[in-house]
């Protein structure tokens, strides 16, 4: 049983690697190739089915190119996202290895902040974080990072704690190194690898939190591509044009499988190196 289950993961792996590798090569090539903006309006053809000529996947209400609007969605999901995760690496690991080393003073104030954080709903505080900032890409990646920072801070101070009680370490210590060059050569290498497996599953939710925002009118603002505008503006059309719906909501769908089946395959990776 458990080698058809190996096969069976294998063969999902597999195909979450293709769909990830045909969804950067759809954003990366198709405003390249496309002859249409992702603004450009022409309501002669407003809601062209899929396979019209010149639209292969049909337009929306403005007549705008939905293939071209989708493209540059996942560019705004991927940088949104993506500045996101990386705002929540640069804070949390930090502010985690510093609470590990220092178990006296920073470790009881970083605590109480790290759980007071994730104790708050986290769709709550980025609604409420891009109530102040305003609307936009950098403004949804700031409260993304903000709204992270936290599980990458426990994290590192949960590897730290163990990594600090390593004999390498008190050795380190011992010979008078300095503290930057303990973290540098004996903590953030085994930091880091935890941090790159829960990026998969951060970039993962990461996507869906800026749809959701989107979709609401927190995150990005008309005319900008995003598949939560994209699925907002489709709701008026689910009986008419159903593909403004399904074709953006399939991709967001195929993205955050992919990413979660990457984060579990990085994760059993790491599992049995450590093995």
């Amino acid at each position: 049983m458990a080698y058809f289950e190996w096969r069976a993961a294998r063969r999902r792996r597999r195909f979450a690697g293709v769909v990830l590798a045909l969804l950067i090569c759809f954003a990366v090539f198709t405003p390249l190739i496309s002859p249409y903006t992702s603004t450009e309006q022409n309501i002669a053809l407003r809601l062209s089915a899929p396979g019209t000529e010149g639209h292969v996947f049909g337009t929306d209400e403005f007549g705008r190119d939905v293939a071209t609007r989708m493209a540059f969605g996942t560019r705004s999901a991927a940088l949104t996202a993506g500045g996101g995760v990386l705002l929540a690496l640069f804070i949390g690991i930090p502010l985690g290895i510093a609470a590990g080393l220092e178990r006296r003073i920073l470790d009881p104030v970083f605590s109480l902040l790290i759980d007071a954080l994730l104790s708050f709903p986290g769709v709550l505080l980025a609604i409420a974080l891009l109530a102040v900032l305003g609307t936009g890409t950098a403004q949804v990646s700031l409260a993304l990072g903000i709204m992270f920072a936290p599980l990458y801070a426990r994290t590192a101070r949960s590897e730290t704690l163990a990594v600090s009680a390593e004999p390498f370490v008190t050795v380190s210590k011992g010979l008078g190194s300095h503290p930057l060059y303990t973290v540098w050569l004996h903590v953030l290498p085994n930091v880091l690898p935890q941090a790159l497996v829960l990026s998969a599953s951060v970039a993962a939710v990461s996507i869906t939190i800026e749809a959701a925002l989107s979709f609401l009118g927190l995150g990005l603002a008309p005319p900008a591509a995003s598949w939560g505008l994209m699925l907002r503006d489709a709701r008026n059309y689910l009986g008419t044009a159903p593909w403004l719906a399904l074709l953006p909501g399939i991709q967001l769908g195929l993205s955050v499988f992919a990413l979660n089946t990457l984060g579990d395959a990085l994760a059993e990776r790491f599992l049995h190196s450590h093995q």
